[in-house]
Formats: C-alpha cells, sequence, structure tokens
C-alpha cells in the first residue's frame, strides 16, 4: 500500500455513469454534478482534473449502481487505475464473493471499501478481511444522524446498535482502516459530526487509521481534523465550488 500519510481524498459518487451531488444521502434526489473543475459530469475526466488542477494523487470512488444493488462498473475501475491515483472503491460489497471484480486491480493501488450498510454481517466482513488483508481494505462506518446503518435489522447483533460498539466490533475482527461516514450530512457543509466518535477509536485503539468525509466545508476543516489524528478528510462540494482550492491545498503540504 501507499505509506501512510495525512490524506486529502476527493470523493466520486458515480450514478448511471455520471458523476452526481450528493446530498443528505437522499440517493434518489441525486442530480448530475456540476462543477468548475470540469464542464461535464464525466467522471474519468473530473478525476483527471483532480490530479492535473488540484494536484491530489487520491480518490474515493462510491459507485452507486452497485451499492444500490446493480451491476459494478468494472471499465470505470480500469479506467481510473489507469490514470495512476490511488483509488478507495465502495462498490456495495455484500460479503467475499463480491471481490471479484476488484481483485485484479493492482493492490499497491487500490483500496477496497467495506461499507457498513451493504455488509452482511460480522461473519462477511472477517471472510473479506481474510481475503484481502487489512492493509488494503477500508470499512466504512456509515451513519445516519449519527447510527449505524445496516444491511438488515439483524446482520449485527444489539452489541453493535452504537457507532462505537460497531468499531470496536470492526477492530476486533482485525480492521486497522476504518472511515467514519454520516450520510446525512454529505454535501451540507456542516462537518462530519463525528468528533466524539474520532477520539474514542483513537484512545481504545490508536493503531487504527481513522478517516472521515461528509460535510466539509473548507480548508480550515481539513487542518482540524489533521490536527486531531485523522488519517484522511475525503472531499466533494467544496472542491467543486471552489471553496478548497489548489492554492489551499498545497498549504497543507498534502
Amino acid at each position: 500500500m501507499v505509506e501512510s500519510r495525512f490524506q486529502v481524498v476527493p470523493v466520486l459518487d458515480v450514478l448511471r455513469g455520471r458523476a452526481v451531488h450528493a446530498i443528505g444521502g437522499e440517493r434518489s434526489r441525486y442530480q448530475p454534478l456540476r462543477s468548475i473543475l470540469h464542464p461535464t459530469s464525466n467522471p474519468l475526466e473530473l478525476a483527471r482534473s483532480y490530479r492535473e488542477t488540484l494536484g491530489l494523487s487520491s480518490l474515493y470512488l462510491a459507485d452507486l449502481d452497485a451499492i444500490t444493488g446493480g451491476a459494478p462498473n468494472e471499465s470505470l475501475y480500469r479506467a481510473l487505475a489507469g490514470l495512476g491515483l490511488d483509488l478507495w472503491i465502495d462498490c456495495g460489497l455484500r460479503d467475499d464473493h463480491d471481490l471479484a471484480p476488484l481483485l485484479d486491480l493492482d493492490p499497491d493501488r487500490v483500496s477496497i471499501v467495506a461499507g457498513l450498510e451493504s455488509l452482511r454481517g460480522p461473519e462477511a466482513l472477517a471472510a473479506v478481511l481474510d481475503r484481502v488483508g487489512p492493509d488494503r481494505l477500508v470499512v466504512s462506518l456509515d451513519l445516519w444522524a449519527g447510527r449505524p446503518i445496516t444491511a438488515s435489522p439483524d446482520a449485527w447483533d444489539d452489541a453493535d446498535a452504537d457507532a462505537e460498539s460497531c468499531a470496536e466490533r470492526f477492530v476486533a475482527l482485525g480492521v486497522r482502516r476504518v472511515l467514519l461516514l454520516d450520510l446525512t450530512r454529505v454535501g451540507k457543509m456542516d462537518g462530519p459530526g463525528v468528533d466524539g466518535l474520532l477520539t474514542a477509536i483513537q484512545a481504545a485503539s490508536p493503531e487504527v487509521e481513522v478517516a472521515l468525509g461528509g460535510g466539509i466545508a473548507g480548508v480550515e476543516g481539513v487542518q482540524r481534523y489533521r490536527n486531531q489524528g485523522a488519517s484522511a478528510v475525503l472531499i466533494g462540494s467544496a472542491l467543486h465550488d471552489g471553496r478548497i482550492g489548489r492554492a489551499q491545498l498545497a498549504g497543507l503540504s498534502v
């Protein structure tokens, strides 16, 4: 994997082949993305803009078609990998049987994201972890207004009913990279809202890398979470409307 360091990771939410503007987790209302970085919502061109215009070397891809039960966009994964970016790919993994589209991608450049909202339970997570290893796997602790989102009411037992318990279960299974993502805050510019959870995980499991996303409004927010020890922050809207540009990113030395 790439050397462990603080990263600003731009986000691409892709639905039906187009990058979309994600707001508040209400996916049925997502519209094609309008960005100052590129005149179209073509995800490949926007990814190039992240690299060439902003100087960023990473990318988080949320394949919303796959996450909502459709087929994974394997051709897009390969095309993005061909740009030389360090990719984080969320394609709605339910269990290790869904890994096939990802396993032939460069393990040194492509991290696999397993989201709580899609995983069938702790046994499924353990099987995914066994196949890809803790260095390549990022487990997304998906939240809705602070509460964990699970694939079904019985996917995780009562001990995992709160976010901190979920994080503890992940770590006990061997997870070493966690993403904190509250979908209700995505695109709303009021911050990720996970400060307490970040602090709790760091205190209990200092060996775990904790990234976060959702609602980062400006470079001050990036610096804040960097100072708090986050390994990465995911950003979307603030890059597309210009609130965070190349000059601000350069000042962070990312």
